[in-house]
């Protein structure tokens, strides 16, 4: 008995169906392709040949990857707490509720150049060091996202306050590991077509700034302990306590600290870490610093061996024998569960009560160290 005929509007209806569902998928493969342009390139490069038996050759390198000295987590068991449903339903207010202001650096004061000492904190991590003439810029990222993604990834909660094209001329670029709210691939690849300083970054970096064309003669790569003289300057790649990866592969490259040491001033710069022994022996060996810039924000107890908290960086600051204190790594990117201001409001609270210097500028804000504005509490108003 042949089934019963169906009608022609089903059919059609089932068509037409048919081949909506293939339109949104062929939509949604468009999409994944659009997210996904640039990607391979932004993942950077692999360590091979020279560059890779130098790694194999480091105390810190082993069974293929690098390690901090002491055996490190980079999460910690949290079984009371279920972080994905925090990331989005969580309550915090991950975000300024108004526009973050922003401050174009102000022209320099004539000063006598041996004993300058300047910093401009674009957001973030990227920061600009003035010293004795000499001018450093640290982890630059100006890109819209720090992801490998221009379309997908955190995205910056501010503008960057000045454009790369009007940054001062740079003696050295230098960079403390390789994830993307730290090294970006469209801000080196700009910065090396508008500056000739070079770039030292710790050891394996190199082989993501190779993909990405920077010449070889401009790379500088260095171990912990490991010292680079440009100019007057002598710059210290220093021990930090994170993890690196810029895909599946993680630890493939060294992450650092780095110390910036003019003739008469020096200066301290953490990337990111979290708080260790290692900053009591910097200190000894390098320091006093007349100025710390130090990692507060991204940090959680699901993570607490690689990001500081806010009273972890004060300790941190004392152990380094540190003068002024200005705070980076927060503002700019939402790569934690805390409140957007509450690192700078706990970190303000903690310096008040152990009475240390501290200076928290605007993005752009030129800090003079010998004379910084006071803290006036401006990311309040915005929070």
């Amino acid at each position: 008995m042949r089934a019963p005929k169906e009608p022609t509007g089903q059919r059609t209806g089932r068509r037409i169906s048919g081949s909506m569902a293939g339109l949104a998928a062929l939509a949604g493969l468009a999409g994944l392709a659009w997210a996904a342009r640039g990607v391979p390139a932004a993942l950077g490069g692999r360590l091979a040949g020279a560059r890779a038996d130098r790694a194999a050759r480091s105390p810190q390198y082993r069974d293929g990857t690098f390690h901090n000295r002491a055996d490190t987590r980079t999460m910690a068991p949290a079984p009371d707490r279920n972080l994905i449903r925090e990331l989005i339903f969580g309550k915090q207010q991950r975000r300024p509720s108004a526009p973050v202001p922003l401050v174009r650096p102000a022209a320099e004061a004539a000063i006598d150049p041996t004993r300058e000492l300047n910093v401009v904190w674009y957001g973030h991590a990227s920061t600009l060091i003035e010293i004795e003439g000499r001018r450093v810029l640290l982890d630059p990222v100006w890109s819209e996202r720090c992801s490998p993604s221009s379309s997908v990834g955190p995205r910056r909660l501010h503008e960057p306050p000045v454009r790369l094209d009007e940054l001062p001329r740079l003696d050295a670029i230098l960079i403390s590991h390789d994830h993307y709210d730290h090294l970006d691939m469209a801000t080196v690849r700009e910065l090396t077509a508008r500056q000739s300083a070079p770039f030292l970054v710790p050891l394996g970096v190199g082989a993501h700034l190779d993909r990405w064309g920077v010449p070889a003669d401009r790379i500088v790569e260095l171990d912990w302990a490991q010292t680079h003289r440009v100019a007057d300057l002598e710059i210290t790649c220093t021990a930090a306590q994170h993890f690196s990866g810029r895909g599946l592969h993680r630890n493939a490259t060294l992450w650092s600290s780095w110390v910036v040491a003019g003739r008469q001033r020096n200066v301290y710069y953490t990337g990111d870490s979290g708080y260790f022994a290692g900053y009591a022996e910097i200190g000894a060996a390098h320091g006093p610093f007349d100025v710390t810039l130090i990692q507060i924000g991204a940090y959680d107890r699901a993570w607490p061996s690689i990001h500081m908290f806010p009273e972890e960086a004060v300790n941190a600051h004392l152990d380094l024998r540190g003068g002024l204190f200005v705070p980076v790594h927060w503002a700019t990117f939402n790569l934690a569960l805390h409140d957007w201001s509450e690192p700078v409001d706990r970190l303000w609270a903690e310096a008040k009560a152990r009475d240390v210097r501290l200076a928290v500028p605007r993005p752009g804000e030129r800090v003079v160290v010998d004379d910084p504005p006071p803290v006036d509490g401006w990311w309040q108003s915005v929070a």
